[in-house]
Parts: C-alpha cells; structure tokens; sequence
C-alpha cells in the first residue's frame, strides 16, 4: 500500500456542500472581524499603535466587539444605530456557532446521518454542537447579511456613495473571467438567497 493509498482511507465525515458552506462561513466570519477592527481602529486619534487600548491588540474578537459596539454602533443616530445595533445582536448569538465551526472536531450519528456535529473542550469543559440539515446554509446567509449591513448601515444608499467615491470597480471574479485566468473556473454560478431564510 502506497502513502496515497494510505491518505484516502480517511476522509472528514461532511458533504461537499457542508465544506464549500464550511469555507464560505470562515471567510465571510474573516471579513467580519477585519471590518469591526478596521471600523474601530478609525474612531480612536492616535499616531502609535501602542497607544491604543489593550482590546485592539486583536487577540480577542468579543472584546474588538465591545468596543466597537460602544465606539461605532452606539454613537450612530436613528435607523443607523438600530441596524448597527441588530448587527451587534446578531454576531454576538452566533459566536458560539462560529467556535464550533473552527476549533471542533467534526462527527455524525448513525440515527440521524443527515445531521453533522462538531465537539470541542473549552475551559475543561466538552462542548458538543449539533447542525441539522440546512443550519450551515442559514448560517452563511445571516453572515453575508450582517457583512453587508455593518458596511453599508443605510442601506443601497450607502453602497452607491461608497461606489461613486471610489470611482471604478471590477469583482475579482469578473476579472478573472475577462483575462482568462486559471482562477476563472473556481466560481460556482451565483447563489440566490431564498427572500425571507436568512431573516
């Protein structure tokens, strides 16, 4: 038996979908943190880094995120705040799933294979989390609605200031379709989002 043959005897027990859904939800939970540091870092008027308070030093995202909450999103006036704020809300319910997703070992259950878990130890205690058939999907949709809400808080208003401001602008998906890239052919077609399942 080869190191190959040896290498295919195992594989992580998820579907294709759950994988694809799996690296989507790292990503955009990536850009989620990135934009709340990047929104935070922006409202402190300091020249040296080491002048920034100990919650930057961006080891702990709920402690970014408490900072950002009172430094971003609560100092915002009207329907502003309240969607900040919902955002907030939202990120804060889901940090536990996103945990689960990153440092958990993954399993299923004979009884229910259509269900996938993830188990972790977290201060000495086993933490075992269940995602039913559909939950990552949902999850990935909330997390793409909360990207684009914290960015653009006023809506398609706000994306279309941002856009004129920054004059032109191409996906790196279109121009990797326009110069024939060899990345040109990594894109799924586009998904659409079921109106009302990721509210």
């Amino acid at each position: 038996m080869s190191e190959n043959d040896l290498i295919s005897l195992y594989d992580v027990p998820i579907s294709d979908k759950e994988a694809i859904l799996i690296g989507r939800i790292i990503a955009l939970w990536g850009a989620l943190e990135s934009e709340v540091f990047a929104q935070t870092l922006t409202t402190f008027d300091v020249q040296e880094h080491n002048e920034l308070p100990k919650e930057m030093n961006n080891l702990s995202f709920v402690k970014v995120l408490g900072l950002w909450k009172a430094r971003v999103a609560e100092v915002q006036e009207g329907e502003r705040a309240v969607v900040l704020m919902k955002q907030f809300d939202r990120i804060t319910r889901l940090h536990d799933s996103r945990n689960a997703l990153i440092h958990g070992m993954w399993n299923w259950s004979m009884a229910e294979p259509e269900r996938i878990s993830t188990t972790r130890v977290s201060k000495k205690e086993v933490i075992t989390m269940h995602f039913p058939a559909g939950s990552l999907e949902d999850f990935h949709n909330v997390l793409g609605e909360i990207n684009a809400k914290i960015r653009y808080p006023g809506g398609v208003e706000d994306f279309a200031r941002e856009r004129a401001n920054e004059g032109f602008f191409i996906s790196r998906r279109m121009l990797c379709m326009l110069t024939n890239s060899p990345a040109a052919d990594d894109w799924l077609p586009p998904r659409v989002v079921p109106k009302g399942k990721h509210t």
